[in-house]
């Protein structure tokens, strides 16, 4: 039996794959899905696993079928993209900065993307609460935002090269100011809007409808496809400048391109998630210690894993406080700040 698998289809995708690691993607779909049925099956109404199937493929009961369809299944789907979209997007940062605590929200991605929802919000909402504008442009206005911010970090952080600890501390520095300007907004806003924004900021599917769905099933998709078309230039980009440089690599090009892109996938996910922390930090982390750090591998392991863990924190969010429903982004971050704390440590004493 071999060890080794390779995949390759014309240019566009070439991965060298160990046995092991297809047995670990596996593994992962296979609990995503099941995630996927128990917690659209989960609520105030139970609904059977078996039965959950039956209304996916359209057999289900009319009372069932609707809670399903019309409550559930839009949430649930948007916190599997909100996560494959964060999970990515912080796996392509860690391995373009070669540093363990880059992540979207770290750095500042989320926070900028958050900003510019934010008053995307309060320029195109009416008296009614309603906007006035097509939701279409909001994942644009979230990607304009969360690009400012790269931009900003990355000049910033560069000094004879992009410095590690420098790219972290500055993008703190550049979060924290986002932050400031997202409450601002939050402030000269009517009341309303202030407790919606401050909910969504937390981060949190609540309330998704499939025409939210309907935009972001292809924007995380083609981003996805985009990112594994990308795994070799993100495996060469981990070797340093100096030995990317030597095999023919253009670095800065490709960082840029990477970077937009890992920014293009943040600000989709801010835009229909809110300002869920941590998953971009953690999935990598996970998938690296079950699969090694060939990303040809690792995207898709961190992919499954950040759709896993935002999933979970819906599920939980909505179901142990029952009646009332909690932010998922309250319970990734009650995960994430510990691990991020670790991880400071760890850097420390490497």
């Amino acid at each position: 039996m071999r060890k080794y698998r390779t995949f390759r289809y014309r240019n566009l995708f070439s991965y060298f794959v160990d046995n092991k690691s297809i047995w670990v993607i596996f593994s992962l779909l296979l609990a995503v899905v099941g995630l996927f049925i128990i917690s659209t099956g989960t609520g105030e109404m139970k609904i059977a696993p078996w039965n959950v199937v039956k209304i996916i493929f359209g057999y289900g009961e009319s009372m069932e079928t609707l809670v399903v369809q019309s409550f559930r299944l839009p949430r649930i789907i948007m916190a599997l993209l909100v996560g494959i979209s964060l999970a990515v997007a912080g796996a392509i940062l860690q391995g373009i900065i070669r540093n363990p605590l880059a992540s979207p929200d770290i750095i500042g991605l989320t926070g900028g993307a958050s900003a510019a929802v934010v008053l995307f919000l309060a320029l195109f909402s009416d008296s009614n609460n309603s906007l006035i504008v097509s939701i279409q442009w909001l994942p644009l206005s979230a990607f304009i935002g969360a690009t400012v911010v790269a931009i900003l970090v990355y000049i910033l952080a560069w000094k004879n090269g992009l410095s590690p600890v420098r790219l972290v501390l500055i993008g703190i520095g550049i979060s924290a100011l986002m932050q400031a300007i997202t409450t601002m907004l939050m402030i000269l806003g009517p009341i309303y809007r202030a407790s919606q924004a401050n909910i969504w900021i937390t981060g949190t599917v609540y309330g998704t409808n499939w025409d939210q769905v309907k935009l972001m099933v292809p924007w995380t998709i083609i981003l996805f496809i985009i990112s594994l078309m990308l795994v070799r230039h993100i495996n060469i980009q981990e070797l340093g400048d100096e030995l990317a440089t030597s095999v023919g690599s253009s670095v800065q090009k490709q960082r840029v391109g990477l970077l937009f892109l890992s920014t293009a996938l943040t600000g989709g996910a801010v835009a229909f998630g809110g300002g869920i922390g941590f998953v971009g930090l953690m999935a990598p982390h996970i998938a690296r210690r079950l699969v090694g750090s060939s990303f040809g591998v690792l995207l898709p392991t961190s992919a499954l894993i950040g759709a896993f863990l935002v999933m979970l924190a819906d599920l939980i969010g909505r179901t142990l406080f029952s009646p009332l429903e909690i932010p998922a982004g309250v319970f990734t971050a009650s995960i994430g700040a510990p691990y991020f704390i670790y991880l400071l440590y760890k850097t420390r004493n490497a």
